[in-house]
């Protein structure tokens, strides 16, 4: 049963990187490398990520920039990145891009907010399923004749623990984006 328990906390705790990366993608105004992570780049035929064939950098608040290693491929970041669905066009002076972030709206905000609670709804959805497998698999031992009934219920009620525990994780972690998002 501990065995069962540890890879059901893995599992869970799998989905809580999940949501964090999930969240990296988000922009909440200010500018954010990470939300460059999903972007690849046709480097030599090989979708690359930018990040692996120029220097990413925020020398303010609100604009990144990328100079290429390889002064080549700046044609292809762009387009790269305007195909991309971050919604902002990088600006070209032939030896560097710039993307500038433009200060969310209150609307926008709301909306991303919006996102935000959705995708923690999905983790919580996640981490749920992983409870019904774990106690799926309790059963199963119980039937087997590895567990006793007392020790099927003590599983049940650590795994829901485990639940109740990441649950509230993802909790946090979404309230803290989301008053990331709504500050100005």
């Amino acid at each position: 049963m501990k065995e069962l328990l540890k890879k059901t906390e893995a599992r869970m705790g799998r989905r809580i990187d999940h949501l964090n990366d999930e969240y990296k993608s988000i922009r909440a105004g200010r500018a954010n490398p990470a939300i460059l992570d999903k972007v690849k780049v046709d480097y030599y035929g090989t979708p690359t990520p930018v990040n692996q064939v120029a220097s990413v950098s925020v020398p303010e608040a609100r604009t990144i920039t990328i100079q290429p290693w390889d002064a080549s491929i700046l044609g292809a970041i762009n387009k790269a990145i305007q195909a991309s669905d971050i919604g902002i066009n990088p600006q070209n002076d032939g030896k560097m891009l710039r993307l500038n972030f433009p200060p969310l709206t209150e609307d926008r905000r709301k909306e991303i907010v919006k996102d935000v609670h959705k995708i923690a709804e999905g983790s919580k959805v996640q981490i749920r399923n992983v409870r019904r497998d774990a106690i799926e698999d309790l059963k199963k031992m119980k039937k087997g004749g590895d567990l006793t009934e007392d020790d099927l219920k003590d599983g049940e009620k650590k795994v829901q623990d485990l639940t109740d525990k990441y649950i509230k994780m993802v909790d946090k972690i979404s309230a803290d984006k989301q008053k990331e998002i709504m500050a100005i």
